[in-house]
């Protein structure tokens, strides 16, 4: 269907969604709640990326319910969330657009203070989770991922992985034009943001369904962010193997010099052995960081289409 060109909502809420027909029908009666309380124009994007349960019929369903208010993006296959997010970045109008995830774990009754923030003049408002309800397995190594992308690339974000989260329209517009292939949307905001603001949300335990982030997904995420935003791992590397080489040298020659004054020996073997293997380790992993930048070239150059959209379903355009 055309694109609509209803008036400018105040706000947009973007919800991508995948496997998550269990939570829907909640997530949109208290979404919906919560938007008409407020007492501006809004509109709800769901992106469907790729669902296989039934997901796409119930938001099909949403959009004929509400079809002033609800639009739905659904997309050929599974792409991931953060390109289902940019495929509603594209289109939505409002002057300030919030991310929530369809999962529940970010309730949708703490909108109002992200908008209460953005109001106050920030251009960024994102959300940490108070008490997150994860379990340990995801909680410490987010907090130690929090802490390395601090260091590395100096982007400032209490809680990297909220997605309960609200920008001005021109930020949105900044990352649409970014153009990046791997991207990691609250990264690049807080780095195009010039008055961020960070704020406590509540966090819940999942109720329905399972988590779509398994272990590779974690890993991959993470080295989108930390390839995308800077050169501190090939720069900690080469340092790290300039470091090794001088003191190989070092050995070299504490070991030649033992041979001209103790003569040949046998003695050591297995430790040089071991030495021999760490210093493999470090250069299969050396090369390991450099094709991690070499494939996010390859990704950028060849400029295939992160995500392809099927259909769109909004109000039809005005005569």
């Amino acid at each position: 269907m055309p694109q609509s060109v209803m008036p400018k909502p105040y706000a947009s809420v973007v919800i991508p969604v995948y496997n998550e027909a269990e939570n829907l029908r909640t997530l949109f009666d208290r979404l919906m709640a919560v938007m008409d309380r407020l007492g501006k124009s809004f509109e709800v994007l769901f992106t469907d990326d790729g669902s296989r349960d039934g997901s796409r019929e119930i938001l099909i369903g949403f959009h004929n319910a509400r079809p002033d208010h609800v639009r739905v993006i659904l997309l050929r296959r599974n792409s991931g969330q953060h390109q289902a997010i940019m495929a509603a970045f594209e289109r939505a109008r409002g002057e300030v657009i919030v991310t929530l995830d369809a999962d529940l774990q970010n309730p949708p009754e703490e909108i109002p203070k992200l908008l209460d923030a953005i109001a106050r003049g920030h251009d960024v408002a994102g959300g940490y989770r108070a008490d997150r309800k994860d379990s340990a397995l995801r909680t410490i190594p987010s907090r130690i991922i929090n802490h390395l992308r601090a260091a590395t690339t100096g982007i400032e974000m209490r809680d990297h992985g909220c997605m309960l989260r609200a920008y001005r329209a021109e930020i949105v517009q900044q990352i649409v034009t970014s153009r990046e292939s791997a991207i990691y949307i609250p990264a690049l905001a807080q780095h195009f943001a010039a008055n961020p603001a960070e704020v406590e949300v509540q966090h819940a335990a999942r109720t329905h369904g399972t988590s779509k982030y398994n272990l590779y997904r974690l890993i991959r995420l993470n080295f989108d962010l930390m390839t995308g935003f800077t050169l501190v791992p090939l720069q900690l590397f080469t340092v790290f193997g300039l470091a090794v080489a001088a003191a190989a040298l070092l050995l070299v020659v504490y070991l030649a010099l033992r041979r001209l004054i103790v003569g040949p020996e046998v003695e050591g073997v297995f430790t040089l052995f071991g030495i021999l293997y760490f210093l493999i380790g470090i250069a299969i992993s050396g090369l390991g960081i450099v094709g991690e930048y070499v494939g996010r070239i390859y990704q950028e150059v060849r400029r295939r289409p992160a995500y392809q959209v099927q259909a769109v379903y909004e109000r039809p355009q005005d005569a």
